[in-house]
C-alpha cells in the first residue's frame, strides 16, 4: 500500500512547482506555438498509444503465453540450472535471467515484465535482483531489430556490416553488464542478499523441484499459454501511462520541426533540446566514441527518447558519407543497449513496483549506455589493428 504524509496547505511547494511548470511549458511555447504545442503533444501521445503502446501490448500477450508454457514444462528451470554458470559472474542474476535477455532481445524492454509477473519465474530471484530485471532487459531490447537494420544498410553502401552488427553487439553486452551491476549495488544494501522476490511463500521452494499446474498435459498447456496472455494484457495497461507521458515529453525535447523549418502541430515535432546538449558536448563525447562526424552524437541522443528514430538518422549518416563502419557499431551498441530507456524506464520500474528507484536505475543505465559505446570504439579499433 502506498504510504502518504501530511504537509501544509500553504508553503514553497506549489509555488515552486508553478514556477517550474511554466518554465517549462514556456520553454516549449516560445519555440512552437501555443496551439502547436497543445496540438503536437497530443498528436504524439495518440501516436504513441496506437503505434508504440498498442505494439508493446500484442509483444506481451504473446511473450507472456511463451513464458507461461516455458514456465509449466521446465525450460526456464533447466535454462537456469544451464546458464547460472555464465550469468551469475557476469551480470550477478540466476540463470532464469538470461530468458528475459533473449524475450527482449527478440522484441522491446517492457517483454521482460511479462516474466517478472510470473511467480513461477520470481522463485529463481532474490528481492534486491527485481528491480535490476529492468536495466538487464532494456541493454538487450530491440537487439534483433537494430542489428538486422544494421546489416541491411549494405543495400545502401555495398559494403558488409557484419562486423559492425557484431561489434555493436558486444559493446551492448558490456554496457548491460555495467547497468546491471550498478543497479545491483544500489538494491542489495537496500533489501540485504537474503530476501526473496516472492515474500509471500513461507518456505522456499526446493530447488530440486518445481511447480506445475493439475490435470492432463493439454490442459495445462492451455492454462498456462492463456494465464500468460492475460499478464501480457495486463502488463500492456500498466506501461500506458509512463510510456504516453514521458515518452511525449523525451520526443518533444528530441525532435525538431517539419522540414520546410515551421512548426505544424504535427507528432514528434520538438525543439530539438538533447541533440542540441549533445553537440556542446561534442568535444567531451566525440573522443570516447571515435565518431567520423560531429553530427553522428544525434544518434546516442535521440536513442535515449527512442531507438527507433535513432536509426532514421544513421541512414542518413550513412549516405551522406558522414558514417563508416567503426561509427555504426558504436551506434548500434549504444542504441540497442539504450533502446529508449528515458521514456520506458519510468513505466517498467512502476510496473515492477519499484518506482521509488527509477531514478537510480536510470542514472545507472545511462553510465552503462555510454561504456557500451566505448567498448564498441575499442573492440572495433582493436579488430582494425590487428586485422
Amino acid at each position: 500500500m502506498e504510504q502518504h504524509r501530511l504537509k501544509r496547505v500553504i508553503g514553497w511547494e506549489p509555488f515552486l512547482f508553478l514556477l517550474g511548470f511554466f518554465a517549462i511549458a514556456a520553454l516549449f511555447v516560445s519555440r512552437m506555438g501555443f496551439v502547436n504545442t497543445l496540438s503536437t503533444i497530443m498528436q504524439t501521445a495518440y501516436k504513441l498509444l496506437l503505434d508504440t503502446v498498442l505494439f508493446l501490448t500484442a509483444i506481451a500477450v504473446i511473450a507472456g503465453a511463451l513464458s507461461g508454457l516455458l514456465q509449466e514444462f521446465g525450460v526456464v528451470a533447466l535454462i537456469d540450472k544451464l546458464m547460472t554458470p555464465l550469468m551469475r559472474p557476469l551480470f550477478g542474476m540466476p540463470g532464469a535471467a538470461s530468458i528475459g535477455a533473449i524475450t527482449t532481445y527478440m522484441s522491446d524492454n517492457p517483454a521482460i515484465l511479462t516474466l517478472a509477473a510470473d511467480k513461477n519465474y520470481l522463485r529463481y530471484f532474490h528481492k534486491y535482483q527485481m528491480p535490476a530485471l529492468t536495466n538487464l532487459g532494456t541493454a538487450f531490447g530491440m537487439g534483433a531489430i537494430i542489428t538486422t537494420y544494421v546489416l541491411g544498410l549494405s543495400a545502401l553502401t555495398g559494403q558488409n556490416y557484419f562486423l559492425a552488427a557484431l561489434v555493436g553487439n558486444l559493446g551492448a553486452v558490456v554496457g548491460a553488464i555495467i547497468s546491471t551491476r550498478l543497479m545491483l549495488l544500489f538494491t542489495r544494501r537496500l533489501f540485504g542478499a537474503d530476501a526473496q522476490a516472492l515474500e509471500e511463500e513461507p518456505q522456499p521452494l526446493p530447488r530440486t523441484h518445481r511447480v506445475v499446474r493439475t490435470g492432463s498435459a493439454a490442459s495445462r498447456f492451455l492454462a498456462s499459454m492463456l494465464d500468460g496472455g492475460k499478464t501480457g494484457v495486463q502488463m500492456g495497461i500498466d506501461i500506458i501511462p509512463g510510456v504516453l507521458v514521458i515518452c511525449t515529453f523525451v520526443m518533444m525535447l528530441t525532435g525538431r520541426p517539419a522540414e520546410n523549418g515551421l512548426y505544424t502541430g504535427a507528432a514528434f515535432e520538438g525543439i530539438g533540446l538533447l541533440p542540441a546538449l549533445g553537440e556542446k558536448l561534442q568535444g567531451i563525447i566525440s573522443p570516447l566514441f571515435g565518431l567520423t562526424s560531429a553530427e553522428g552524437i544525434a544518434v546516442p541522443i535521440t536513442a535515449l527518447g527512442s531507438s527507433g528514430a535513432s536509426l532514421s538518422i544513421v541512414t542518413r549518416l550513412v549516405k551522406e558519407g558522414l558514417a563508416n563502419q567503426h561509427d555504426v557499431a558504436v551506434f548500434t551498441a549504444m542504441c540497442m543497449c539504450m533502446s529508449g530507456y528515458l521514456s520506458t524506464h519510468v513505466a517498467m520500474m512502476n510496473a515492477l513496483g519499484y518506482s521509488n528507484l527509477t531514478g537510480k536505475a536510470i542514472a545507472c543505465h545511462t553510465i552503462g549506455g555510454l561504456l557500451a559505446g566505448v567498448s564498441a570504439h575499442l573492440i572495433y579499433t582493436l579488430i582494425a589493428l590487428v586485422v
